[in-house]
C-alpha cells in the first residue's frame, strides 16, 4: 500500500493496482502473448488468461518511495527480444507513473516462454 499525502488529504493506493496497471501496459506491447505464470504442482510455464495477468506481476515498494516491478512473460516467436524487453520497461514505467504519481524505480523483465504459432 502506498500512501500520498498533499494538502488536501491523503490518497492510499493498494499493490492490486500497480499490478494490474503494468500487467496491462506490459501485454498491450507487440509481440507480447501474455503474462506467465508457474504451476505450482509440476513446475512448468503456463500462459496467463487476461483476467490472470496479474498473477505474473511482482511489485515492491522501495525505500525511497518508488515502486520496483518484475514481470514474468511470454512471447511471441520471432521477436526481437532486447527490443521487446526495452519497450515494456519504458512503457510500463510510464503508465504506472503516469497513473498512479508514484515513480518507478525499475521494471524487470523475464521472459519465461516463446509461443511459436
Amino acid at each position: 500500500m502506498v500512501k500520498l499525502d498533499n494538502e488536501i488529504g491523503s490518497i492510499c493506493i493498494s499493490s492490486e493496482v500497480f499490478t494490474w496497471l503494468a500487467g496491462d501496459a506490459a501485454t498491450r506491447c507487440f509481440g507480447v502473448k501474455g503474462m506467465a505464470g508457474r504451476a505450482k504442482e509440476s513446475g512448468l510455464v503456463q500462459l496467463l488468461r487476461r483476467e490472470s495477468m496479474t498473477k505474473g506481476v511482482s511489485v515492491r515498494l522501495d525505500e525511497s518511495g518508488s515502486v520496483s516491478i518484475e514481470l514474468h512473460i511470454v512471447v511471441d516467436h520471432g521477436v526481437n527480444l532486447a527490443a521487446l524487453s526495452g519497450s515494456i520497461m519504458n512503457e510500463v514505467s510510464y503508465k504506472v507513473s503516469a497513473a498512479t504519481g508514484v515513480p518507478v524505480g525499475r521494471v524487470d523483465v523475464f521472459i519465461d516462454s516463446m509461443v511459436i504459432d
